[in-house]
């Protein structure tokens, strides 16, 4: 199996998050939250999940209709 050091990288700060709440998911979830909260008070962008972009379908029929 091949190994990838991002990926590697973010199970180490994931884990560490983790252990930081010995890892109980609420804890867990809520400081995550959190963060998301004040991320977006400071004026960052955040595209909340039930809220992604729907593809346009007539676009997608005239880019693939010459294959």
């Amino acid at each position: 199996m091949l190994t990838d050091e991002i990926i590697d990288e973010v199970r180490v700060i994931r884990d560490a998050h983790a252990v930081k709440f010995g890892y109980d998911l609420q804890a867990i979830y809520g400081d995550l939250k959190k963060s998301e909260a004040e991320h977006i008070a400071a004026g960052h962008p955040c595209i909340p999940s039930h809220e992604r972009p729907v593809p346009n379908t007539a676009l997608q029929r005239s880019r693939f209709a010459h294959r």
